[in-house]
């Protein structure tokens, strides 16, 4: 059973090699720098007096395809649509001169991916905001968390500026997407080439 176990890998893993787009990860426009541990990615931009850092996780970013049968319908011809990696992430805004962090936590909404055309919607969406304090790594949860799903709509374009002038906008999240999927991809390679080896193990 192993032997054929890991044969179905090698060949998974040609496969998975062969359809993939990008052999280095994609870069992001904007002047942010990447930094990957494991599955977490943190993208960071400094501006005057400033320091904005994105951070995503690859796990759990794949949405479930609940409409599989549409797309077999559509195009015969494609074995399965591309998967994309749609991960939730946070931004955190680090004043030079405050003790304190704005974190917006952005999500991309499942139903707007995909439509094209569309100049005005936002592809991804603020969910909630709080302020933590600077350079701790484990956040409050005493701390004020604003959700928006009852925020008023121009306090919440506000924020939606306030990021797109520090370069989170909807380039940003395109890219952010792409970037993602890629890593994603990648994981997923090095997955079954470390899962091929453990089968192999005698």
């Amino acid at each position: 059973g192993d032997k054929a176990f890991a044969q179905f890998l090698t060949d998974e893993i040609k496969e998975e090699k062969k359809i993939q787009k990008h052999k280095s990860l994609p870069k992001v426009s904007g002047g942010w720098e990447l930094e990957v541990h494991g599955t977490e990615a943190k993208l960071v931009r400094k501006i005057a007096g400033e320091r904005i850092t994105v951070t995503f996780n690859i796990n759990n970013s794949i949405p479930p395809s609940a409409d599989d049968e549409t797309q077999e319908e559509q195009k015969p011809d494609e074995q399965e649509p591309d998967l994309t990696s749609t991960p939730n992430f946070v931004v955190e805004v680090i004043k030079d001169d405050t003790k304190q962090t704005l974190v917006l936590d952005c999500h991309y909404p499942e139903d707007e991916v995909g439509h094209e055309g569309e100049e005005e919607s936002d592809i991804f969406t603020i969910r909630e905001v709080s302020f933590q304090p600077t350079g701790e790594s484990d956040w409050k949860d005493t701390n004020y968390t604003l959700n928006t799903d009852s925020l008023d709509w121009a306090l919440y374009d506000h924020l939606m500026d306030f990021l797109a002038d520090r370069g989170v906008d909807n380039t940003f999240a395109d890219e952010l997407i792409e970037l993602s999927t890629a890593l994603e991809h990648q994981e997923y390679i090095k997955f079954l080439e470390d899962l091929k080896s453990f089968v192999k193990c005698q």
